[in-house]
């Protein structure tokens, strides 16, 4: 599997160690930066993620910025992008499992390196599980997207 990889300058300190950990469990990387700690802004990344996504680049991303949340609420504007902050391997796994989550948002200043370890790997050996309720959950979702989507509230 191909997962795009990206980051602002407070995800960088953990971003080594979660591009080691999707290399290691046998995946390529689309890394779109950042590639050093000086400051960027978040949503410019997590569109570059996104984009990967949905231009089928990828199949799969992970966001890091500070908190998850900034770098989540930016990917998921983008049409055909399920991001989930998470920071328990629960969590990680179960997002993809039964909401087909697509991105994985990790707060830097939240986790250590263990668990972004831990994380990563929890949603990288996850599946979507096709159970019907699942698929009928994930269908609604898509429905409520398309209906809201080019419609932003000013």
């Amino acid at each position: 599997m191909k997962i795009v990889l990206g980051c602002d300058h407070a995800g960088f300190q953990i971003k080594q160690i979660v591009l080691e950990t999707i290399r290691k469990a046998g995946h390529q990387v689309l890394d779109v930066g950042t590639n050093s700690p000086e400051p960027v802004d978040y949503p410019d990344i997590a569109e570059r993620v996104g984009k990967a996504i949905v231009e089928k680049r990828a199949q799969r991303g992970i966001l890091l910025c500070g908190s998850g949340v900034g770098a989540c609420i930016a990917a998921n504007k983008i049409p055909g992008v399920y991001a989930g902050v998470c920071h328990d391997a629960y969590s990680a796994h179960q997002a993809v499992e039964h909401d087909d989550m697509n991105v994985l948002c990790l707060g830097s200043r939240i986790i250590g390196p263990e668990i972004a370890r831990e994380l990563t790997k929890a949603y990288l050996s996850a599946r979507f599980s096709k159970e019907e309720r699942h698929r009928r959950r994930v269908e609604k979702i898509r429905k409520i997207e398309a209906a809201f989507s080019g419609k932003g509230i000013r």
